[in-house]
């Protein structure tokens, strides 16, 4: 007797459950590696959508994404966009792989002489080796020269923009940056074809970025493929389409339409990539994680924790996610274990039949058994670490963070970081001082690099990126 696809789906997935490890594998085979979409959101709190406690916007598809999929709840990114970005690519902290900062900023600017070095392994480049097909639609931010484009790091297709929506003409502080911002462009592949120029602009970009994923999972239906899609909302200036701030109207303060209209219109964007898996007859076949780049600017919530974008604060860091695949992930399931945006690398390769580098250090962890609510998963980190810039601040260890300073917190009893226990567990705080030190000699601070980092990419005559103009 023949099972189908999705008898041999449920079947591998609770066996691998039941620890059955192998089983997985064998079922990959008969029925075809798996698709990866990864949703990234530009600077969204934790508590900016209704399945994380948001009572201000409205967020059906997500809502919808949940009851359908697991969330995770404490997953950590990077504090910024840029090592944010890095460690997502990469599977490493971005100190790894000397993005912990710019060149001369915290993140990467315009004409940056620095970006994510060639020789690097992402994500992308794992996949494509393993043959799918990959695109990145959005905002990149690892480095705007031809050398550190999408293009050079395993995607096929890439259509979006090289660094932050806010890195233009209109910035308040753009006159103060080094060399100033010049006009946004818009590349396709590593062409200029666009520039944004105004904030009419600004508001399609979610949806010109949703147009191109989906459109590139069309023509890839029959293969294959690995969608990165990095949106710009709800980075600032905050714009939306006419239809996302109307219905936005009832808030009294423009600031606060603005951001619930970005905050429903990426909704809206992930729930058009989810219809088009259904349409398609791919969602069973597909792996899709939601996740934001850091947490909230102080216009967000960060609810329940403390501090917000840039900090070392829980609120800094831990952000939403939501793991959707039907038939493999149970719907309506959550998980608590530490997990990082650095896992996607190594569960993507072990599912999609990749290969993890060898001869590097990479952090990440397979969280599979995690998804896949295996007897006995658990986390993988003895201990994360908390950079703020290049400067390592803290460390978590289970339930326990400390700071360098000597600052020690129970995450499980006082998500708020509200009581500082050391002087009550001066043991756990001596043992993650050592951890500390472990994360010093491996990762380095500040300007010191430990043991374990690999050089940053470098260009030498950066230039900025320009639309070439036809000659009549």
């Amino acid at each position: 007797m023949k099972l189908n696809s999705v008898k041999i789906r449920v079947v591998a997935g609770l066996l691998l459950a039941m620890g059955a490890t192998g089983v997985w594998g064998e079922a990959q085979k008969r029925e075809g590696k798996p698709n990866f979409v990864v949703i990234l959101i530009d600077d969204m709190g934790y508590a900016d959508i209704e399945p994380f406690g948001s009572t201000l916007n409205k967020t059906p598809e997500l809502n919808r994404m949940a009851e359908e999929g697991m969330k995770l709840t404490s997953v950590y990114a990077a504090a910024v966009c840029t090592p944010s970005r890095a460690a997502l690519m990469t599977g490493c902290y971005s100190k790894r792989v000397g993005l912990a900062v710019g060149s001369w900023g915290r993140v990467l600017f315009p004409k940056d002489t620095n970006g994510l070095n060639p020789k690097e392994k992402t994500i992308a480049e794992v996949l494509k080796d393993a043959g799918y097909s990959t695109g990145c639609f959005g905002k990149w931010h690892l480095g705007d020269q031809p050398a550190f484009l999408p293009t050079r790091h395993g995607f096929d297709t890439y259509f979006g923009i090289p660094y932050s929506n806010d890195m233009w003409p209109f910035h308040s502080r753009a006159k103060k940056w080094k060399g100033g911002c010049p006009p946004l462009p818009v590349l396709s592949g590593e062409e200029v074809v666009d520039i944004v120029e105004d904030p009419g602009d600004q508001s399609l970009l979610c949806k010109r970025f949703t147009d191109e994923a989906v459109a590139f999972i069309r023509q890839n239906k029959d293969r294959p493929f690995f969608v990165y899609l990095p949106h710009a909302f709800v980075h600032g200036p905050r714009y939306a389409r006419k239809e996302f701030m109307d219905r936005a109207s009832s808030e009294t303060k423009h600031w606060r339409q603005q951001l619930r209209a970005q905050v429903e219109e990426v909704d809206w964007s992930t729930g058009r990539i989810l219809d088009t898996l259904r349409e398609l007859g791919l969602s069973r076949n597909t792996l899709v994680v939601f996740v934001s780049d850091n947490g909230g600017t102080t216009a967000s919530s960060n609810a329940p924790f403390r501090g917000s974008k840039g900090s070392s604060w829980e609120g800094g860091l831990r952000v939403p996610a939501i793991a959707w695949w039907p038939g493999t992930i149970r719907g309506g399931s959550s998980c608590g274990e530490i997990v990082t945006t650095m896992d996607l690398l190594p569960t993507f390769a072990a599912l999609g039949g990749g290969t993890v580098p060898a001869d590097r250090t990479i952090d990440g962890k397979n969280i599979m058994p995690l998804l896949l609510e295996k007897a006995g998963a658990e986390s993988q980190y003895k201990a994360f670490f908390y950079y703020h810039g290049s400067q390592l601040v803290a460390v978590r260890s289970g339930p326990w963070k400390l700071f360098g300073n000597g600052q020690l917190y129970n995450l499980d009893k006082d998500a708020g970081e509200q009581q500082d226990v050391s002087r009550h567990y001066p043991e756990v705080a001596e043992r993650l001082r050592g951890l500390l030190k472990q994360g010093v000699a491996d990762l380095g601070s500040v300007r010191k690099n430990g043991m374990n980092c690999r050089p940053v990419g470098r260009v030498e005559d950066p230039r900025y990126l320009e639309m070439k103009r036809s000659h009549e």
